[in-house]
């Protein structure tokens, strides 16, 4: 039977896990959607497909990437819970 602590400690590391899992690519299209507002703040486009297009491609660039290790943080957390430690 599972007491009410282990079940927090593994619900924190399960939103732990997906935070940290998520964050690169948020980063990224942070980054890159406030650099496009820049650009289209300094030059006076309002075109949405001009700040959408480059964040999908600098996001899915940024998975890509990162996906080594994000399998690792996913594999990790994974045998840690069916370990059970």
């Amino acid at each position: 039977m599972m007491d009410l602590t282990t079940a927090l400690d593994i619900a924190r590391e399960a939103l732990l896990t997906a935070l940290l899992t998520a964050a690169p690519m948020l980063g990224v299209g942070i980054v890159v959607g406030l650099l496009i507002s820049l650009f289209q703040t300094v030059t006076q486009l309002n075109d949405q497909t001009l700040s959408i297009a480059p964040k999908i491609v600098a996001m899915l660039t940024a998975v890509i990437f990162f996906i080594p290790w994000l399998a690792a943080r996913v594999i990790e957390y994974a045998q840690s819970m069916l370990s059970g430690t």
